[in-house]
């Protein structure tokens, strides 16, 4: 049986790409074929570098249009026939035509529970909303801002007033459930079917 293929989608420094690699790296059933960084600099390509796994930088900025950047990234996937895309702070909003050609296969991860603080800067909302709970939510993409269905969440309790330390307890909290979902897809004990989460 071949393994379940995983591409990973990155902009930055890559923290949830390394729990990823240190999860799966004795793991024969799953493969992390290849990462793929709009930013050169990205520290998570070095990341991919040091495990061996293929990287690429394609930059957002020398394609006139987000849809032939996309065809681009797209031309990248097909070679590796993935069965599942990681983004992985990739700060890139996805066009309706690449989020439908993967829709079931895509994934994110987002710093809040959501459907609450969708979008940026969640852990001053937290604070400033005096939410008793803080935490993490995976999610099938869909067309909407962090709004696809959710795959799992995993929340704590909100005990300290400093954004650091929100972002540190969501950190560690993203490096246990973003591969924990990530084998549970491989292995089918969550789909996404006519636009729900369906869990075995």
């Amino acid at each position: 049986m071949s393994a379940f293929k995983v591409a990973v989608l990155i902009s930055g420094n890559g923290s949830n790409l390394q729990a990823i690699i240190d999860e799966f790296e004795t793991d024969q059933s799953i493969e992390i074929c290849c990462v793929l960084s709009n930013m050169k600099d990205a520290f998570g390509l070095e990341r991919a570098r040091k495990a061996g796994i293929k990287g690429y930088f394609i930059d957002h900025s020398q394609f006139s249009s987000r849809e032939k950047f996309e065809k681009e990234l797209i031309e990248v996937l097909e070679k590796y026939n993935v069965d599942l895309i990681v983004l992985a702070g990739f700060m890139r909003i996805l066009s309706k035509v690449f989020v439908e050609k993967y829709i079931g296969k895509l994934i994110n991860i987002h710093p809040s529970l959501l459907p609450k603080h969708k979008g940026l800067d969640t852990h001053k909302r937290v604070l400033e909303n005096n939410d008793v709970y803080h935490g993490v939510t995976v999610h099938f993409v869909d067309n909407t801002l962090d709004g696809g269905p959710i795959c799992a969440q995993s929340k704590f309790e909100v005990k300290t007033k400093s954004i650091e330390g929100l972002e540190k307890r969501v950190h560690e909290l993203e490096h246990i459930i973003y591969p924990k979902v990530i084998k549970e897809i491989s292995q089918g004990r969550i789909t996404l079917s006519e636009g729900k989460v369906i869990k075995i």
